[in-house]
Protein backbone atom coordinates (compact mmCIF):
# COMPACT_ATOMS: atom_id res chain seq x y z
CA UNK A 1 0.00 0.00 0.00
CA UNK A 2 2.86 2.28 0.46
CA UNK A 3 4.35 1.69 -2.80
CA UNK A 4 0.78 2.48 -3.98
CA UNK A 5 0.37 5.40 -2.39
CA UNK A 6 3.94 7.01 -3.30
CA UNK A 7 2.95 5.97 -7.07
CA UNK A 8 -0.28 7.67 -6.66
CA UNK A 9 1.49 10.66 -4.86
CA UNK A 10 3.59 11.24 -8.01
CA UNK A 11 1.71 10.84 -10.90
CA UNK A 12 -0.68 13.44 -8.84
CA UNK A 13 2.06 16.04 -9.22
CA UNK A 14 2.58 15.05 -12.77
CA UNK A 15 2.76 18.21 -15.02
CA UNK A 16 2.68 20.35 -11.96
CA UNK A 17 5.02 23.70 -11.85
CA UNK A 18 5.83 25.53 -8.58
CA UNK A 19 3.48 28.50 -10.29
CA UNK A 20 0.50 26.68 -10.01
CA UNK A 21 -2.08 27.95 -7.55
CA UNK A 22 -3.92 25.55 -6.05
CA UNK A 23 -7.06 24.70 -7.82
CA UNK A 24 -4.69 24.23 -10.92
CA UNK A 25 -2.70 21.49 -8.94
CA UNK A 26 -5.82 20.26 -8.32
CA UNK A 27 -6.98 19.93 -11.25
CA UNK A 28 -4.09 18.40 -12.98
CA UNK A 29 -4.05 15.72 -10.58
CA UNK A 30 -7.40 14.82 -11.13
CA UNK A 31 -6.80 14.76 -14.68
CA UNK A 32 -3.80 12.58 -14.19
CA UNK A 33 -5.28 10.08 -11.71
CA UNK A 34 -8.74 9.54 -13.69
CA UNK A 35 -6.75 9.16 -17.07
CA UNK A 36 -4.18 6.43 -15.51
CA UNK A 37 -7.57 4.73 -13.82
CA UNK A 38 -9.36 4.46 -16.92
CA UNK A 39 -6.56 3.58 -18.43
CA UNK A 40 -5.92 0.66 -16.51
CA UNK A 41 -9.40 -0.77 -16.52
CA UNK A 42 -9.47 -0.31 -20.75
CA UNK A 43 -6.91 -3.75 -20.05
CA UNK A 44 -10.19 -6.02 -18.96
CA UNK A 45 -12.18 -4.70 -22.11
CA UNK A 46 -9.18 -5.12 -24.56
CA UNK A 47 -8.20 -8.45 -23.08
CA UNK A 48 -11.75 -9.90 -23.62
CA UNK A 49 -13.02 -8.45 -26.74
CA UNK A 50 -9.48 -10.02 -28.40
CA UNK A 51 -10.44 -13.20 -26.99
CA UNK A 52 -14.33 -13.57 -28.09
CA UNK A 53 -12.57 -12.88 -31.77
CA UNK A 54 -14.10 -8.56 -32.07
CA UNK A 55 -10.60 -7.26 -32.67
CA UNK A 56 -12.13 -4.12 -33.90
CA UNK A 57 -13.92 -3.06 -30.56
CA UNK A 58 -10.63 -3.99 -28.93
CA UNK A 59 -9.21 -1.61 -30.77
CA UNK A 60 -11.07 1.31 -29.44
CA UNK A 61 -10.10 0.90 -25.48
CA UNK A 62 -7.19 0.31 -27.14
CA UNK A 63 -6.78 3.29 -28.64
CA UNK A 64 -7.46 4.93 -25.72
CA UNK A 65 -4.78 3.70 -23.54
CA UNK A 66 -2.12 4.37 -26.42
CA UNK A 67 -3.35 8.02 -27.02
CA UNK A 68 -3.27 8.80 -23.47
CA UNK A 69 0.07 7.37 -22.64
CA UNK A 70 1.18 9.59 -25.27
CA UNK A 71 -0.84 12.52 -24.03
CA UNK A 72 0.63 11.95 -20.32
CA UNK A 73 4.51 11.79 -21.88
CA UNK A 74 3.51 15.46 -23.27
CA UNK A 75 1.80 16.80 -20.59
CA UNK A 76 4.92 15.83 -17.96
CA UNK A 77 7.05 17.25 -20.62
CA UNK A 78 4.83 20.60 -21.39
CA UNK A 79 3.05 21.04 -18.25
CA UNK A 80 0.64 22.23 -20.16
CA UNK A 81 -3.06 21.67 -18.62
CA UNK A 82 -5.62 22.80 -21.56
CA UNK A 83 -4.67 20.54 -24.61
CA UNK A 84 -4.28 17.27 -22.00
CA UNK A 85 -7.67 18.17 -20.81
CA UNK A 86 -9.42 18.89 -23.98
CA UNK A 87 -7.64 15.56 -25.60
CA UNK A 88 -9.04 13.54 -22.26
CA UNK A 89 -12.68 14.72 -22.32
CA UNK A 90 -12.60 14.08 -26.03
CA UNK A 91 -11.28 10.59 -26.04
CA UNK A 92 -14.17 9.89 -23.26
CA UNK A 93 -16.99 11.25 -25.14
CA UNK A 94 -16.54 9.62 -28.04
CA UNK A 95 -14.47 6.37 -27.97
CA UNK A 96 -17.45 4.57 -25.56
CA UNK A 97 -19.92 5.93 -28.31
CA UNK A 98 -18.08 4.23 -31.17
CA UNK A 99 -17.25 1.23 -29.46
CA UNK A 100 -20.91 1.05 -28.74
CA UNK A 101 -21.60 1.12 -32.90
CA UNK A 102 -18.62 -1.71 -33.03
CA UNK A 103 -20.49 -4.07 -30.97
CA UNK A 104 -24.42 -3.69 -32.36
CA UNK A 105 -25.76 -1.63 -30.24
CA UNK A 106 -27.04 -1.17 -26.52
CA UNK A 107 -27.82 -4.62 -25.87
CA UNK A 108 -24.77 -6.47 -27.39
CA UNK A 109 -22.25 -3.94 -25.81
CA UNK A 110 -23.78 -3.90 -22.29
CA UNK A 111 -24.29 -0.21 -22.69
CA UNK A 112 -20.76 0.47 -22.76
CA UNK A 113 -21.74 4.30 -24.06
CA UNK A 114 -22.56 4.87 -20.20
CA UNK A 115 -18.39 5.84 -19.58
CA UNK A 116 -19.46 8.52 -22.01
CA UNK A 117 -20.62 10.33 -18.77
CA UNK A 118 -17.36 10.76 -18.00
CA UNK A 119 -16.44 13.95 -20.33
CA UNK A 120 -19.60 16.11 -18.85
CA UNK A 121 -18.48 15.10 -15.39
CA UNK A 122 -15.01 15.74 -15.85
CA UNK A 123 -15.78 19.09 -17.78
CA UNK A 124 -18.32 19.97 -14.81
CA UNK A 125 -15.54 20.18 -12.44
CA UNK A 126 -12.74 22.12 -14.01
CA UNK A 127 -14.44 24.39 -17.24
CA UNK A 128 -17.20 25.89 -15.53
CA UNK A 129 -20.83 25.52 -15.79
CA UNK A 130 -21.68 27.55 -19.22
CA UNK A 131 -19.37 24.66 -20.88
CA UNK A 132 -19.76 21.61 -18.78
CA UNK A 133 -23.67 21.79 -19.77
CA UNK A 134 -22.19 21.80 -23.51
CA UNK A 135 -20.28 18.77 -22.88
CA UNK A 136 -23.44 17.55 -21.26
CA UNK A 137 -25.79 18.01 -24.22
CA UNK A 138 -23.24 16.62 -26.50
CA UNK A 139 -23.60 13.43 -24.26
CA UNK A 140 -27.31 13.11 -24.47
CA UNK A 141 -27.09 13.79 -28.16
CA UNK A 142 -24.61 10.99 -28.56
CA UNK A 143 -26.96 8.51 -26.84
CA UNK A 144 -29.69 9.69 -28.81
CA UNK A 145 -27.79 9.49 -31.62
CA UNK A 146 -27.10 5.57 -30.52
CA UNK A 147 -30.44 4.74 -30.15
CA UNK A 148 -31.50 5.85 -33.29
CA UNK A 149 -29.15 4.06 -35.14
CA UNK A 150 -29.50 0.89 -33.45
CA UNK A 151 -32.08 -0.84 -35.94
CA UNK A 152 -29.38 0.02 -38.40
CA UNK A 153 -26.56 -1.51 -36.92
CA UNK A 154 -25.52 -4.95 -37.68
CA UNK A 155 -25.28 -7.97 -35.23
CA UNK A 156 -21.89 -8.28 -34.08
CA UNK A 157 -20.01 -11.47 -36.02
CA UNK A 158 -19.29 -13.58 -34.01
CA UNK A 159 -22.28 -12.78 -31.52
CA UNK A 160 -21.34 -11.60 -28.21
CA UNK A 161 -21.53 -14.42 -25.54
CA UNK A 162 -24.37 -13.83 -23.46
CA UNK A 163 -22.55 -14.55 -20.69
CA UNK A 164 -20.03 -11.46 -21.69
CA UNK A 165 -22.90 -9.13 -22.53
CA UNK A 166 -24.24 -9.82 -18.65
CA UNK A 167 -20.45 -9.56 -17.15
CA UNK A 168 -20.10 -6.30 -19.04
CA UNK A 169 -22.94 -4.90 -17.86
CA UNK A 170 -21.82 -5.02 -14.39
CA UNK A 171 -18.31 -4.30 -15.19
CA UNK A 172 -19.85 -1.32 -17.17
CA UNK A 173 -21.58 -0.03 -14.39
CA UNK A 174 -19.14 -0.60 -11.96
CA UNK A 175 -16.42 0.70 -13.84
CA UNK A 176 -18.16 4.04 -14.27
CA UNK A 177 -19.36 4.24 -10.38
CA UNK A 178 -15.83 3.37 -9.45
CA UNK A 179 -13.86 5.98 -11.36
CA UNK A 180 -16.79 8.68 -11.14
CA UNK A 181 -16.96 7.85 -6.92
CA UNK A 182 -12.76 7.83 -6.81
CA UNK A 183 -12.87 11.08 -8.73
CA UNK A 184 -14.87 13.23 -6.94
CA UNK A 185 -13.92 11.65 -4.10
CA UNK A 186 -10.60 12.51 -4.27
CA UNK A 187 -11.72 15.85 -5.67
CA UNK A 188 -13.74 16.99 -2.46
CA UNK A 189 -10.89 15.38 -0.01
CA UNK A 190 -8.60 18.06 -1.86
CA UNK A 191 -10.86 20.56 -2.10
CA UNK A 192 -11.66 20.37 2.02
CA UNK A 193 -7.94 19.84 2.30
CA UNK A 194 -7.14 23.70 0.52
CA UNK A 195 -10.01 25.42 2.01
CA UNK A 196 -8.33 24.24 5.46
CA UNK A 197 -5.32 25.62 4.77
CA UNK A 198 -7.31 28.90 2.94
CA UNK A 199 -9.19 28.98 6.59
CA UNK A 200 -5.85 28.38 8.75
CA UNK A 201 -4.37 31.51 6.88
CA UNK A 202 -7.37 33.42 6.86
CA UNK A 203 -7.62 33.41 10.49
CA UNK A 204 -4.18 34.05 10.80
CA UNK A 205 -4.91 37.82 9.44
CA UNK A 206 -8.49 38.09 10.16
CA UNK A 207 -10.72 37.51 13.47
CA UNK A 208 -12.72 34.75 13.16
CA UNK A 209 -15.96 36.58 13.32
CA UNK A 210 -14.74 39.27 10.25
CA UNK A 211 -13.55 36.28 8.32
CA UNK A 212 -17.55 35.06 8.41
CA UNK A 213 -18.90 38.12 7.45
CA UNK A 214 -16.09 38.49 4.81
CA UNK A 215 -17.30 35.06 3.26
CA UNK A 216 -21.07 35.83 3.28
CA UNK A 217 -21.33 40.02 2.77
CA UNK A 218 -20.30 41.85 -0.14
CA UNK A 219 -20.38 44.81 1.92
CA UNK A 220 -17.76 46.94 3.16
CA UNK A 221 -16.83 45.89 6.92
CA UNK A 222 -16.78 48.73 9.16
CA UNK A 223 -17.90 48.78 12.96
CA UNK A 224 -17.58 51.22 15.87
CA UNK A 225 -17.09 50.37 19.10
CA UNK A 226 -17.80 52.33 22.01
CA UNK A 227 -15.40 50.60 24.76
CA UNK A 228 -12.06 49.14 23.66
CA UNK A 229 -8.75 48.78 25.56
CA UNK A 230 -5.51 49.00 22.75
CA UNK A 231 -1.97 48.45 23.80
CA UNK A 232 0.94 49.15 21.57
CA UNK A 233 4.14 47.71 22.26
CA UNK A 234 7.53 48.56 21.37
CA UNK A 235 11.30 47.15 21.71
CA UNK A 236 13.53 49.77 23.11
CA UNK A 237 16.16 50.50 20.91
CA UNK A 238 15.76 47.53 18.55
CA UNK A 239 16.83 49.90 15.31
CA UNK A 240 19.95 50.15 16.88
CA UNK A 241 20.65 46.84 17.83
CA UNK A 242 19.75 44.85 14.65
CA UNK A 243 21.55 47.22 13.00
CA UNK A 244 25.05 45.31 14.13
CA UNK A 245 22.84 41.82 13.37
CA UNK A 246 22.27 39.40 10.62
CA UNK A 247 18.71 39.60 8.97
CA UNK A 248 18.51 35.88 10.43
CA UNK A 249 19.22 36.95 13.62
CA UNK A 250 16.69 39.97 13.18
CA UNK A 251 13.91 38.22 12.01
CA UNK A 252 14.41 35.42 14.56
CA UNK A 253 14.51 37.37 17.43
CA UNK A 254 10.95 39.06 16.24
CA UNK A 255 9.36 35.52 15.43
CA UNK A 256 10.82 34.22 18.69
CA UNK A 257 9.33 37.22 20.92
CA UNK A 258 6.03 37.56 18.86
CA UNK A 259 5.13 34.54 18.58
CA UNK A 260 5.20 34.17 22.59
CA UNK A 261 3.12 37.24 22.72
CA UNK A 262 0.64 35.66 19.98
CA UNK A 263 0.22 32.95 22.93
CA UNK A 264 -0.33 35.34 25.38
CA UNK A 265 -3.07 37.08 23.06
CA UNK A 266 -5.24 33.92 22.69
CA UNK A 267 -4.69 33.01 26.37
CA UNK A 268 -6.47 36.47 27.18
CA UNK A 269 -9.20 35.90 24.83
CA UNK A 270 -7.66 38.97 22.59
CA UNK A 271 -7.09 40.17 19.31
CA UNK A 272 -4.11 41.12 17.82
CA UNK A 273 -4.33 43.92 15.27
CA UNK A 274 -1.07 43.51 13.34
CA UNK A 275 2.89 43.94 13.75
CA UNK A 276 4.63 47.47 12.60
CA UNK A 277 8.49 46.46 12.75
CA UNK A 278 9.10 46.03 15.73
CA UNK A 279 5.98 47.20 17.19
CA UNK A 280 3.21 44.95 18.06
CA UNK A 281 -0.30 45.78 18.31
CA UNK A 282 -3.20 44.22 20.56
CA UNK A 283 -7.16 45.02 21.25
CA UNK A 284 -9.35 43.98 23.73
CA UNK A 285 -13.38 44.04 23.52
CA UNK A 286 -13.60 43.28 19.73
CA UNK A 287 -14.53 42.33 17.48
CA UNK A 288 -16.58 40.52 19.88
CA UNK A 289 -17.43 43.02 23.05
CA UNK A 290 -16.96 41.71 26.43
CA UNK A 291 -16.70 43.67 29.92
CA UNK A 292 -13.73 42.99 31.19
CA UNK A 293 -11.25 43.74 27.95
CA UNK A 294 -9.10 46.41 30.42
CA UNK A 295 -8.11 43.47 32.81
CA UNK A 296 -7.09 40.97 30.17
CA UNK A 297 -4.71 44.23 28.21
CA UNK A 298 -3.78 44.52 31.41
CA UNK A 299 -2.85 40.80 31.85
CA UNK A 300 -1.53 40.44 28.63
CA UNK A 301 0.72 43.72 29.17
CA UNK A 302 2.04 42.36 32.66
CA UNK A 303 2.82 38.70 30.99
CA UNK A 304 4.33 40.55 28.10
CA UNK A 305 7.13 42.07 30.67
CA UNK A 306 7.64 39.23 32.34
CA UNK A 307 8.37 37.05 28.83
CA UNK A 308 10.68 39.90 28.55
CA UNK A 309 12.75 39.82 31.86
CA UNK A 310 12.92 36.26 31.28
CA UNK A 311 14.69 35.44 27.96
CA UNK A 312 17.76 33.70 28.95
CA UNK A 313 20.10 36.03 26.66
CA UNK A 314 23.30 37.64 26.83
CA UNK A 315 21.71 40.40 25.02
CA UNK A 316 18.84 41.14 27.00
CA UNK A 317 16.00 43.50 26.11
CA UNK A 318 13.32 46.06 27.37
CA UNK A 319 10.04 46.40 26.04
CA UNK A 320 7.37 50.01 26.31
CA UNK A 321 3.53 49.34 26.53
CA UNK A 322 1.28 52.43 26.04
CA UNK A 323 -2.39 51.12 26.97
CA UNK A 324 -5.57 53.55 26.24
CA UNK A 325 -9.17 52.66 26.47
CA UNK A 326 -12.09 54.07 24.02
CA UNK A 327 -13.99 54.04 21.19
CA UNK A 328 -12.56 52.70 17.72
CA UNK A 329 -13.92 52.38 14.37
CA UNK A 330 -12.20 49.15 13.42
CA UNK A 331 -12.81 47.76 9.68
CA UNK A 332 -11.06 46.07 6.56
CA UNK A 333 -9.56 47.55 4.53
CA UNK A 334 -7.58 46.61 1.01
CA UNK A 335 -9.24 43.90 -1.63
CA UNK A 336 -5.18 41.97 -1.61
CA UNK A 337 -3.45 41.21 1.71
CA UNK A 338 -6.14 43.13 3.61
CA UNK A 339 -5.88 43.98 6.80
CA UNK A 340 -8.49 44.39 9.82
CA UNK A 341 -7.41 47.45 11.44
CA UNK A 342 -8.30 50.11 14.11
CA UNK A 343 -8.55 53.94 13.80
CA UNK A 344 -9.47 56.70 16.18
CA UNK A 345 -8.76 58.58 19.27
CA UNK A 346 -7.94 55.76 21.23
CA UNK A 347 -5.73 54.30 18.76
CA UNK A 348 -4.05 57.12 18.65
CA UNK A 349 -3.26 57.84 22.62
CA UNK A 350 -2.39 54.47 22.94
CA UNK A 351 0.46 54.89 20.94
CA UNK A 352 1.45 58.04 22.27
CA UNK A 353 1.75 56.24 25.54
CA UNK A 354 3.86 53.82 23.92
CA UNK A 355 6.17 56.20 22.62
CA UNK A 356 6.18 58.63 25.66
CA UNK A 357 6.99 55.75 28.21
CA UNK A 358 9.69 54.35 30.57
CA UNK A 359 11.90 51.48 29.19
CA UNK A 360 10.50 48.34 30.65
CA UNK A 361 6.87 50.46 31.65
CA UNK A 362 3.58 49.72 31.04
CA UNK A 363 1.84 53.66 30.67
CA UNK A 364 -1.67 54.38 30.68
CA UNK A 365 -4.17 56.95 30.34
CA UNK A 366 -6.75 57.77 33.11
CA UNK A 367 -9.08 56.32 31.51
CA UNK A 368 -7.78 52.84 31.38
CA UNK A 369 -6.56 53.96 35.41
CA UNK A 370 -9.90 54.25 36.33
CA UNK A 371 -11.07 51.21 34.87
CA UNK A 372 -8.38 48.84 36.84
CA UNK A 373 -7.50 50.75 39.54
CA UNK A 374 -9.15 48.99 42.47
CA UNK A 375 -7.74 45.62 41.07
CA UNK A 376 -4.51 46.60 39.62
CA UNK A 377 -1.08 48.57 41.10
CA UNK A 378 -0.42 51.61 39.86
CA UNK A 379 2.41 54.68 39.74
CA UNK A 380 1.37 57.86 39.09
CA UNK A 381 3.92 58.85 36.64
CA UNK A 382 2.28 62.58 36.29
CA UNK A 383 1.65 64.76 33.24
CA UNK A 384 3.50 64.19 30.25
CA UNK A 385 2.81 66.35 27.11
CA UNK A 386 1.50 63.96 24.35
CA UNK A 387 2.31 65.25 20.85
CA UNK A 388 -1.47 66.11 19.92
CA UNK A 389 -2.76 66.05 22.86
CA UNK A 390 -1.42 68.01 24.84
CA UNK A 391 -0.37 67.71 28.59
CA UNK A 392 -2.34 64.31 29.85
CA UNK A 393 -2.15 62.71 33.20
CA UNK A 394 -0.23 59.12 32.82
CA UNK A 395 0.18 56.29 35.56
CA UNK A 396 2.31 53.22 35.51
CA UNK A 397 1.07 49.84 35.78
CA UNK A 398 3.15 47.97 38.13
CA UNK A 399 1.25 44.55 39.15
CA UNK A 400 -2.01 43.08 40.44
CA UNK A 401 -3.58 44.39 43.50
CA UNK A 402 -3.07 41.28 46.32
CA UNK A 403 -6.11 39.54 47.56
CA UNK A 404 -6.00 37.36 50.35
CA UNK A 405 -2.46 36.69 50.59
CA UNK A 406 -2.01 35.57 46.64
CA UNK A 407 -1.95 37.35 42.92
CA UNK A 408 -4.74 38.17 41.22
CA UNK A 409 -5.51 35.36 38.56
CA UNK A 410 -5.07 35.78 34.90
CA UNK A 411 -7.94 37.09 32.79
Amino acid sequence: MGSIGRLLSRLATLGVTPDDDEDERLAKAVVTLSTCLISGLAVIWVVTYLVIGQPLAAAIPFSFQVVSVVSLIAFARSKRLGPFRMSQLVLRLVLPFLLQLSLGGFASSSGVILWAIGAPVGASLFTGAGRALLWFIAYGSLVVVAGLLQPLLPAPDPPVPQGVVVTFSVLNILGVSITLFAVLRFFVRERNVERAKSERLLLNVLPRAIAARLRDEDATIADRFEDVTVLFADIVDFTAMSAGSSPGEVVGLLDELFSRFDELAERHGLEKIKTIGDAYMVAGGLPVPREDHADAVAEMALDMVSAIAERDTEHPLRIRIGIDTGPVVAGVIGRRKFIYDLWGDTVNTASRMESNGLPGSIQVTERTYRKLCERYRFEERGTIAVKGKGDLPTWLLIGRVEVSGSSRGGA
